[in-house]
């Protein structure tokens, strides 16, 4: 057993309840999503409905030892190419209701993305 056993699976457990609350997010409440997608993205209702089930399946597929390795790198490269929408919602100050539209709020969001993509990679190695 890894020394670091327990932070691994505990952070893969972080990871995977985050994933599983933005994806319900994305399904149930995705108007502000959807407020955020940059205008070069078509159809940006139904990509942030299909983003919400990508979100559940990759955290779904990170318990899973057989999918995880494959969830990990979908999820890091979900949070890849979600980013223009985290810069788009940043620079162009979209209003969003219930978050701060303020660079106290969007430079650590910004900040963390390339963190949840390495986090993502971490946690699906065995």
């Amino acid at each position: 057993m890894r020394k670091d056993f327990t932070l691994h699976l505990i952070l893969r457990w972080v990871l995977s309840a985050f994933y599983v609350v933005a994806g319900i997010l994305h399904l149930t409440a995705p108007a502000g999503f959807v407020r955020i997608v940059p205008q070069i993205v078509p159809w940006p209702e139904a990509v942030v409905m299909v983003t919400g089930v990508l979100e559940i399946a990759g955290a779904i597929g990170l318990m899973v030892p057989k999918l995880r390795r494959a969830a990990g790198i979908g999820l890091a490269a979900y949070a890849v190419c979600v980013f223009p929408a985290n810069i788009n919602h940043a620079f162009n100050m979209i209003s969003v209701a219930g978050l701060p539209n303020s660079w106290w709020y969007h430079a650590p969001r910004l900040a963390f993305q390339p963190i949840l993509v390495w986090w993502a990679f971490y946690v699906a190695r065995d």
